[in-house]
């Protein structure tokens, strides 16, 4: 959980486009892919923040982009005040070793041909200076120890682990460099649901013990729920609702956001049978062809004239500035977000489909 203090990230105005072209010896742009279009966000000292959409909304390239895989096209990502798209060469590398990520299948995130004791210490071949080479050994076994396997398996080799295991393998080379932020990109996605629970306890565990700070990108609301203190919302390359857990999924503004929860299962029978669940129209548009004014204007049930034109900021809606600030007092890119939940006619009672 947060521990509050100054923000280890401060990301601005983060923007990553990938041009189309066409031709072959002599390539002419016709576009851009606007994966990423302007996102802005802090992640405090010890805090998860996490970030949740559907696929191909930009979430992933987001990580590549904090993890400086990828060069942005535009915007900042300030760790502890310095802007790391600006660095290169050894100073890159050095913040590098302090923003780390585990990636999202365990079973082509591992080398195959490595034992386990040479993946998790690869980290130290890249920075020596992290850990003398007579102690490399040693800081493996620890590590494998910490993320509760045995460390005596340092000699076997990916494929004799479940995905489970493997994915522990991952969060251990993840955590070799004693990173201050980790970047987890859907981690438990391709793991079975009791597994799922298994590695998100051992994130909490790891998380209390190492004062790690975490961005944690997920599709499934209910892991996000359980591991975040505070919910980003992506739709086509941007955030369009950030706030505390609480406030996102108990009293969401964006109709996207109303969307996506209303789809999320529910345990109790009585619960499921009274919630209204909403069918969004059409398709996402490309991140090609993006529509004018609000994105999500062209599958919203809100959507008017000034949607069209006019593009919503990320803030706080008038409604909540008119009285001290609630629970529900978050930004969200919506002209409508005053108006609450209102459910569209279309929308049916728990039978009917989720969001597309």
């Amino acid at each position: 959980m947060a521990t509050g203090g100054e923000p280890v990230l401060e990301v601005s105005g983060l923007v990553k486009h990938y041009p189309l072209t066409r031709g072959v010896l002599f390539k002419k742009q016709i576009g851009a892919v606007r994966a990423v279009d302007g996102v802005d966000f802090t992640l405090g000292r010890g805090e998860t923040l996490g970030i949740v959409g559907e696929s191909g909304c930009g979430k992933s390239t987001v990580a590549k982009l904090l993890c400086s895989l990828e060069r942005p096209t535009a915007g900042s990502i300030r760790f502890k005040g310095e802007d790391i798209t600006r660095l290169s060469g050894r100073a890159l590398k050095a913040v590098r070793r302090n923003i780390q990520m585990v990636f999202q299948d365990p079973y082509t995130s591992l080398n195959p041909r490595m034992t386990v004791g040479d993946i998790v210490g690869e980290p130290f071949e890249i920075h020596p200076e992290a850990a003398p080479k007579g102690d490399r050994r040693r800081r493996v076994r620890e590590l494998l120890d910490v993320v509760g396997l045995d460390p005596d398996f340092v000699n076997r080799y990916p494929h004799q682990f479940s995905g489970g295991q493997r994915q522990r393998i991952g969060i251990a080379r993840g955590l070799a460099l004693r990173p201050e932020v980790i970047v987890a990109d859907e981690p438990v996605s391709a793991l079975d649901v009791s597994v799922q629970a298994q590695v998100i306890n051992l994130l909490d565990r790891l998380q209390a013990e190492f004062e790690l700070s975490y961005v944690f990108i997920a599709h499934d609301l209910s892991i996000v729920r359980h591991i975040s203190d505070r919910v980003g919302v992506m739709y086509l390359g941007r955030i369009v609702e950030i706030g505390r857990d609480a406030e996102i999924y108990e009293h969401p503004t964006h109709p996207y956001t109303q969307a996506l929860l209303s789809a999320v299962p529910v345990p109790d029978p009585e619960a499921r049978e009274d919630r209204e669940r909403i069918i969004l129209s059409g398709d996402v548009p490309s991140p090609a062809d993006i529509p004018s004014g609000c994105r999500f204007r062209t599958r919203c049930w809100k959507a008017r004239e000034r949607c069209a034109v006019e593009v919503p900021a990320l803030a706080v809606p008038a409604v909540f500035l008119e009285r001290p600030a609630g629970p529900a007092a978050h930004d969200s890119a919506c002209h409508f977000a005053q108006e609450g939940r209102v459910v569209p006619p279309e929308s049916s009672r728990a039978n009917g489909d989720g969001p597309g």
